[in-house]
């Protein structure tokens, strides 16, 4: 990723670990930022190799590094019983070393006791490029055709971007997948792929899922884990405002680039649809609301909200009892009954503000509800004015 790209995220002053997909940037970034530090890159075999051999040979060679000294390990999940000796080391002299920890899986983190460092990293999370990194606004139909990806937005042409997320979800999705032990069926698990690639940004049916796969419900549900584990894939829960209101449980779940997602539906080579416009413009706010949430200090939740009478929503972030609705729609008309859910919740108190996104030019104010095109309000939102704004209002209980 070339270095005219200035990302969001801010290194902090002490050991973190970085999590995100393949792919997102997190090397080019940290190379960036810490042009000095002293470098381990665990996706090099001989690297690993090296250190499964003689494991003592990391510490040895740490401490012969000058007192302050940042120590860059990418994809610490190769290595997981680095973690031991990282935690040795920021136990021992806490201020000698600072470590910055890349990893695209947190399944493999998580099993087999790794340590993690409670209490000795902090966390930070790396997404693909947002609108705002990009300096320029591209098409919106180039934004849902190919995504954010860094290599795919550097590339120069349909054709060039088409090559590389094809081999990005051949090599990714597939041989990592399969190299991790991850699943136990490679062609059981790319079945399922395509499946919920189609299935991306709807209220998850495992049952459904399942029999289109033609794999069983219990398996269904593991491989959208490990989606979500390797950092592919976010659920989205259905919100509660009141306990005393049945409403739909079931989750969505989003891939997490609009790019990827036409890879796996092998939709590449042909022009956007109208049944597939929608559900890749929510893929791409969904990301860019993540986004917001990873680089700035709002904090807060991401829901849907949907009751049995059909009322929906299709975001929803919470803060301390402080609730934004946010719809999008992909028309370049915004009608009125787009803005009956965020009306009706915000008349009876149930979120603060209300937010509408289409594909028109321009800003609309449709009673309580802001609607933007979807650049300014991405605009906006990169500015802090969407998630955090000076209307807040308690939530209804």
């Amino acid at each position: 990723m070339p270095a005219m790209y200035t990302r969001r995220l801010v290194p902090p002053n002490r050991s973190f670990l970085l999590l995100g997909p393949r792919g997102s940037g997190k090397t080019t970034w940290l190379r960036a930022r810490l042009p000095q530090a002293r470098w381990y890159n665990l996706l090099l075999d001989r690297e690993q190799l090296r250190l499964m051999r003689e494991p003592e040979l990391f510490r040895q060679e740490i401490e012969a590094l000058p007192s302050g000294s940042w120590v860059v390990v990418d994809e610490i999940q190769k290595l997981p019983s680095l973690m031991n000796e990282i935690h040795d080391a920021l136990a021992s002299a806490p201020r000698r070393w600072r470590f910055a920890l890349t990893g695209s899986s947190a399944r493999r983190l998580r099993r087999d006791d790794v340590n993690l460092l409670a209490g000795r990293v902090v966390m930070r999370r790396m997404l693909p490029l947002t609108v705002a990194e990009l300096g320029t606004v591209p098409a919106t139909d180039d934004l849902l055709r190919f995504g954010m990806l860094p290599m795919v937005r550097t590339a120069r042409g349909a054709t060039a971007r088409v090559d590389l997320l094809e081999a990005y979800v051949e090599t990714y999705f597939a041989q990592e997948i399969r190299a991790e032990a991850l699943v136990r069926s490679l062609e059981a698990f790319t079945r399922f792929l395509e499946i919920a690639a189609l299935a991306n940004a709807q209220v998850t049916n495992t049952a459904a899922l399942s029999r289109d796969a033609a794999v069983a419900r219990p398996t269904v549900q593991g491989y959208f884990e490990v989606l979500n584990d390797t950092l592919l894939g976010h659920w989205l829960p259905a919100w509660r405002p009141r306990a005393k209101v049945k409403e739909v449980q079931h989750p969505k779940f989003y891939l997490f680039d609009p790019g990827v997602v036409r890879a796996l539906t092998r939709r590449l080579r042909e022009p956007l649809e109208a049944a597939e416009r929608g559900m890749l413009l929510e893929t791409l706010v969904f990301h860019e609301l993540r986004a917001q949430i990873a680089y700035s200090d709002c904090g807060g939740d991401l829901s849907y909200y949907r009751t049995p009478s059909g009322t929906e929503l299709d975001f929803v972030w919470t803060r301390a009892g402080h609730a934004v609705g946010i719809e999008v729609k992909a028309t370049e008309r915004w009608r009125s009954e787009f803005s009956r859910a965020l009306v009706e919740l915000q008349s009876t108190g149930v979120i603060a503000t209300a937010w509408g996104v289409y594909l028109g030019d321009r800003p609309l104010q449709v009673g309580p509800v802001r609607v933007l095109p979807l650049a300014l309000f991405l605009g906006e939102l990169a500015a802090g004015k969407v998630l955090v704004g000076r209307k807040t209002a308690r939530v209804r209980r």
